[in-house]
């Protein structure tokens, strides 16, 4: 692989920052100028002052995967990136608030240091991990697809490394089936974990041959920087051809096991989201369609591509099973 630092990135591949927000600035006065008052507001409800982006570390450098790795094309999606406002100022994560455009507001001054993940469970070597040890894993950069469940998709230039490299670690046993994942339980520093929208701390699981799935990251920053609060700062699990929410947020432990681990969406309505979520174009969600989706920055509908378009890589782990039944 390549080592390229983000400076060398080219402005093809991503714009900068500061430009790309002045530009839109712009845009936005130009676009306010020409409606009428009514619109104006509707516009302004819609697309909220842009959140700035915490000050955050820099990565000095990361491997850029080529097409001659692992699985290729599979690594780096060629589409076009989601711009970074985008990115920032659109964000599910209840910890923080049920407004999508309140998230970054809501989460601004979340402090991420100290910070440490436990590995433990059906494991060798159980471990506590701090930061800094995470960030000492060889990092890259993996532009994949998000797609959520209420049907906007973005394209994500992520930062981070693969988890099975974090499982190598603590070796599973022999009777380890699934990993369990919990992220941070702190009403003081997560303000909606006060209510009862859900049943707090939010947890995910996945099989463990999905786990180590070289498509499976902890991810730790995107756009060459680290990651924002809001995008589940300073760590989180970014699973590329499920649904969003399995993609949990600010994880705090990780435990392996032998029996499938509680989820929390599942919990919540195991009629609308099943423990494994996998993007499915032919299994809709019982109140609205899952076959089209919207790339957010976009306003024409397109096609949902099975496993969010990386069969190829992944349908042979569900070889055999029923996917209507084990959605």
């Amino acid at each position: 692989m390549l080592n390229k630092k983000p400076d060398d990135i080219r402005d093809s591949e991503i714009t900068d920052k500061h430009l790309y927000l002045n530009r839109r600035s712009f845009m936005r006065g130009a676009a306010l100028a020409a409606t009428t008052v009514g619109t104006g507001l509707l516009y302004r409800r819609l697309n909220p002052p842009p959140a700035e982006t915490p000050k955050g570390e820099k990565f000095s450098g990361f491997a850029k995967p080529t097409s001659e790795a692992g699985l290729g094309a599979g690594f780096t999606v060629n589409e076009k990136l989601t711009p970074l406002e985008d990115i920032i100022n659109y964000n599910n994560f209840y910890e923080f608030s049920t407004d999508k455009g309140s998230v970054a507001s809501e989460s601004k001054g979340f402090l991420t240091k100290p910070w440490t993940v436990s590995v433990e469970g059906l494991v060798n070597k159980p471990r506590t991990f701090d930061l800094d040890e995470l960030l000492s894993f060889p990092l890259e950069e993996r532009v994949y697809r998000l797609r959520c469940v209420e049907g906007w998709s973005m394209v994500i230039p992520w930062i981070g490394f693969p988890l099975a490299r974090l499982l190598e670690e603590v070796e599973p046993t022999e009777q380890a089936r699934y990993v369990a994942f919990q992220t941070l339980y702190d009403p003081k520093r997560m303000p909606n974990q006060r209510t009862g929208v859900l049943d707090w701390p939010y947890v995910e699981g996945l099989r463990l041959d999905e786990a180590k799935h070289p498509l499976t990251i902890l991810a730790t920053g995107l756009y060459g920087e680290t990651l924002p609060p809001q995008d589940g700062a300073p760590i989180r699990l970014v699973v590329p051809w499920k649904y969003g929410f399995k993609s949990i947020k600010s994880i705090v432990k990780i435990q392996l096991g032998a029996d499938e681990p509680p989820a929390t969406w599942n919990i919540q309505a195991p009629n609308e989201y099943g423990f494994y979520s996998n993007v499915n174009p032919n299994v809709p969600h019982p109140r609205w369609s899952q076959a089209r989706e919207r790339r957010i920055g976009e306003f024409r509908m397109r096609e949902t591509l099975m496993f969010n378009g990386y069969g190829e890589q992944v349908a042979h782990l569900y070889a055999g099973m029923d996917l209507k039944r084990y959605f």
